[in-house]
């Protein structure tokens, strides 16, 4: 009784304390007892100092002083549970949620489709105008864990966190989408094929922000597809290919990219095996071919659900599902 006393009292010291964006501090705000409360009692994170800034410029300033310990939090459907094992360890949490600049979806006069970096995964399922732009964005967000994960979880974090075994890198890649990177020195844009550098690695700087993704138009006669394997709807991919096609007006492949996901230790952009479908209209024998090469190039690590073999014979069966589909697809 004594320890929920002692919680409750701290909870309701940390409301009367007041909001730290207004210059008060509060039990769970660096400036107050946070890290002490931390210490004193049994928490599954190891002990952090909680930031909640107003504005992005506050939020990257915060990040340029408190370095490379500190992490953004936007979802946190990747990090909580981490910091809970405390396999992460961040000094501080900087909570980026309540800009809403972040959030936003738009369409750019170039047909580009813009994306904040605090775009929830439902969102990417529900808003029409990602559907009519990037049907393949819909169809791979609709793969990513469960429901309460995809209401919460962001697009940002997702890419961010770099998970190899994630949907949405492997399809930034395929659509050739550009990251917005911000910090204190200014900005810059890096391209989906050179954004992931590792398993849970980016080209992202200690003191950068991903604050947006911007996804080129689909050119006409483009189809696209998601396909993944896992062991229960909602599990991490055993394996997954995002395919585009684009036809001329004739039927004949002029372009067409397959990436995969948990097939390297990061997006495996099999552009040689893509390459081979280019010129001929779209087939089985040939589309075959295409796969097996895609598997044969490709580096899975193998697991105790999936050895490396088994993940490339998904590879070869849903790359032929997927290449298929997306020719079907492929009209305009």
């Amino acid at each position: 009784m004594a320890t929920v006393d002692r919680i409750a009292g701290s909870i309701d010291q940390a409301l009367k304390s007041g909001d730290p964006r207004d210059g008060h501090t509060s039990a769970f705000h660096p400036a107050g007892r946070g890290r002490d409360l931390a210490e004193g009692s049994a928490m599954k994170p190891a002990p952090f100092d909680y930031h909640l800034p107003a504005t992005i410029e506050e939020a990257l300033d915060l990040k340029a002083r408190l370095g490379g310990e500190a992490r953004f939090l936007a979802g946190g459907q990747s990090l909580v549970p981490a910091m809970n094992f405390r396999l992460a360890r961040p000094s501080a949490l900087i909570d980026i949620n309540g800009l809403m600049e972040l959030a936003a979806i738009d369409e750019g006069s170039d047909g580009e489709l813009r994306l904040g970096a605090l775009v929830r995964h439902r969102d990417l399922e529900r808003r029409p105008e990602v559907a009519r732009r990037h049907p393949l964005l819909r169809e791979a967000a609709a793969q990513v864990a469960h429901p309460p994960i995809r209401v919460r979880g962001t697009i940002g974090g997702n890419l961010a966190h770099a998970e190899p075994a994630s949907e949405l890198p492997s399809v930034m890649v395929a659509l050739g989408a550009r990251m917005r990177a911000r910090s204190l020195n200014g900005e810059r844009w890096i391209e989906a094929r050179e954004f992931f550098t590792g398993a849970l690695s980016t080209a992202l700087r200690d003191d950068e922000l991903l604050t947006e993704i911007a996804v080129p138009k689909l050119p006409p006669r483009t189809g696209t597809c998601f396909l993944e394997m896992a062991r229960r709807r909602g599990d991490f991919a055993l394996m997954g290919v995002a395919a585009t096609i684009t036809l001329d007006p004739r039927r004949r492949c002029i372009a067409a990219r397959l990436v995969y996901c948990n097939a390297d230790d990061r997006p495996f952009d099999a552009a040689a095996a893509a390459a081979t479908l280019i010129g001929k209209r779209i087939a089985v024998a040939t589309v075959d071919a295409a796969a097996s090469a895609a598997a044969r190039a490709m580096r899975p690590g193998g697991s105790i659900h999936a050895s490396a073999a088994f993940q490339r014979h998904l590879a070869t069966t849903l790359t032929r599902r997927a290449v298929l589909e997306a020719d079907g697809r492929a009209v305009g």
